[in-house]
């Protein structure tokens, strides 16, 4: 297999770049909700849940075309991102955003089942010693959750390395500013003589899936096989 051309490298830095500043946008909130959903019960649960299963369940191009209602320069809340000079609509920005979106759920899934792993007979105990809320979540659930949250990062990260549809919809395909892996791939097929092209993205693409889900396994089988302690 040949080496790839500067624009496939292009393209491949690009879904890392994208894939990387995603899990790093989302991971707070994905924490802060993962949390909420494991420790609490309030009304709308099962409303929040709902949305947060979303992105898993509508089309992609549907997640897309939303995003773009919600985040073009005119959108609902793209007019008024606009004269700040926060743009996202056909940006890379953008490819981040629709990543941030498509990837979010898987995020919050896996830092959720980590959290309810956690004996919550530590933080009782943890809490009759004086230890304040915030203590007990930064010394006891976010240490023992981490390889359930690390297992999370590279879960929402290989969603969003690969995503395709929401981010052509959003931002369509820009050289070297929205051109992702994907979408370089689903552009050579359908070029004449692309076939070479296709080939070598596809191996890069299913080398780096690979290894994400191998990582994710490695981190979050056993942890996932656990019972909840009570």
């Amino acid at each position: 297999m040949s080496t790839l051309t500067s624009a496939e490298w292009q393209a491949l830095l690009l879904s890392l770049q994208v894939g990387f500043l995603s899990v790093l946008a989302s991971l707070p909130l994905a924490i802060g909700l993962a949390w909420l959903l494991s420790r609490k019960r309030f009304p709308g649960r099962m409303l929040v849940e709902a949305l947060m299963f979303l992105p898993l369940t509508l089309p992609p191009v549907v997640t897309g075309y939303a995003l773009l209602v919600l985040f073009g320069r005119n959108g609902w809340i793209g007019q008024w991102l606009d004269p700040l000079g926060i743009v996202f609509a056909f940006r890379w920005t953008g490819a981040v955003l629709a990543a941030c979106v498509m990837g979010f759920p898987l995020l919050v899934i896996s830092i959720r089942v980590a959290f309810d792993q956690v004996d919550q007979r530590l933080e009782r105990a943890a809490e009759t010693l004086g230890a304040s809320a915030w203590r007990r979540f930064f010394t006891i659930v976010l240490p023992l959750s981490s390889r359930g949250i690390i297992a999370g990062c590279v879960l929402a990260f290989a969603r969003a390395f690969g995503e395709f549809g929401a981010t052509i919809t959003f931002v369509s395909s820009i050289p070297g500013e929205t051109r992702t892996l994907s979408i370089a791939i689903y552009e050579l097929m359908n070029l004449p003589g692309g076939e070479a092209g296709v080939a070598r993205l596809t191996w890069v693409a299913f080398a780096i899936a690979l290894a994400a889900t191998l990582i994710a396994a490695g981190l979050g089988g056993s942890l996932w096989g656990r019972r909840r302690h009570d």
